[in-house]
């Protein structure tokens, strides 16, 4: 779930703001993946452009009084110290369950060879270690947010 604006993250919005003449604020802080590592990861992929897409458990929506990310959404996205690193813009979000997601969608995401099996082989494993960590069991057959978006700001 999205995180709220730290004093940096204030910081780093109000330089985006001036740099590009946006209004609108975030709809919320985030990061890919859960490890350091795999946030400098996934961020070095949006930041070249191949990582589109993103994938998130709908579940985790259900308690954000703002529900499911739509199209326009701003986000200001971190690495994995938490720092702001750059800015997306949702252009398109899908709900299905996971065993509906379809290759073309792997591919917008941007990971490993971009393959579907690639892509459904780790996000179970990502979805399962969450899944032991917040006490619910994962199934292909949960609701996914597929989330596509573009970078409109990197400093």
């Amino acid at each position: 779930m999205p995180q709220p604006l730290s004093d940096p993250h204030r910081a780093f919005w109000a330089r985006f703001q001036d740099a590009t003449g946006e209004t609108a604020q975030p709809r919320g802080v985030d990061a890919f993946g859960d490890s350091p590592e795999m946030m400098d990861e996934l961020l070095a992929l949006v930041l070249s452009g191949t990582k589109q897409a993103t994938a998130s458990l709908a579940l985790w929506f259900q308690d954000d009084p703002l529900g499911l990310p739509k199209p326009g959404d701003l986000w200001l996205i971190t690495d994995g110290r938490g720092a702001p690193a750059c800015v997306t813009r949702t252009t398109r979000v899908d709900v299905m369950p996971v065993r509906e997601v379809d290759a073309q969608f792997a591919w917008d995401e941007g990971e490993g060879d971009r393959s579907y099996d690639y892509w459904i082989t780790e996000h179970r494993k990502f979805w399962g270690r969450e899944a032991a960590r917040e006490g619910f069991d994962y199934s292909d057959h949960l609701d996914v947010v597929c989330e596509r978006f573009k970078l409109v700001w990197a400093p």
